[in-house]
């Protein structure tokens, strides 16, 4: 699998036209945006992203515009480890699985546009859950970028069942591999 990579240049250079401001983009730059990938399989995924059973959550990613947006599933089975306890006679999908589940098609997209393999969740803001995720159901996860910058981006994030929205927020994912270091006070 070929990874897609963004370039900038600055306007007037020949090129692919693309789009100014870009999320990230040094002002004066145009984003020419990467190709989009469809269909990545479980072990096309596992190329992309570091984790392994049980918490490699993505079945499948069915089109990701890198750096800019991505759809995945994930296929809710009754033999999920979390279902042992969670809770016995009544299985229901832990809320933090699937924020996590989001975060992994939100760290594909961040990936696929040139960050490095490991992507840190760094921030859950505004996550409502509006639906029980049960065994049997197949969530349909979307992961749309709305504001970043060096070493970051910024997600639109939801997850749907038959397409009711089960949960959707917003999330943070920081490139350890570009960050500034901290500073003191």
């Amino acid at each position: 699998m070929t990874v897609a990579q963004t370039t900038t240049e600055t306007p007037g250079t020949p090129g692919t036209p693309g789009t100014p401001g870009a999320p990230g983009a040094p002002p004066g730059t145009v984003t020419r945006q990467a190709p989009a990938v469809s269909g990545l399989t479980h072990d096309q995924i596992r190329a992309v992203l570091p984790h392994r059973w049980p918490m490699l959550l993505l079945d499948r990613v069915v089109k990701v515009v890198p750096g800019v947006k991505g759809t995945a599933t994930k296929n809710v089975a009754g033999t999920e480890l979390w279902f042992q306890g969670h809770f016995p006679g009544q299985a229901v999908l832990p809320g933090v699985v699937v924020i996590e589940a989001m975060a992994q098609l939100a760290g594909v997209v961040f990936a696929l546009a040139g960050a490095s393999e490991i992507g840190y969740l760094a921030g859950v803001r505004s996550m409502r859950f509006r639906r029980p995720v049960v065994p049997g159901d197949q969530l349909v996860l979307t992961a749309e970028q709305t504001g970043g910058g060096a070493g970051f981006a910024e997600y639109r994030v939801s997850a749907r069942v038959d397409g009711q929205i089960a949960a959707e927020g917003n999330l943070t994912i920081a490139d350890p591999a570009n960050q500034r270091p901290a500073r003191k006070v």
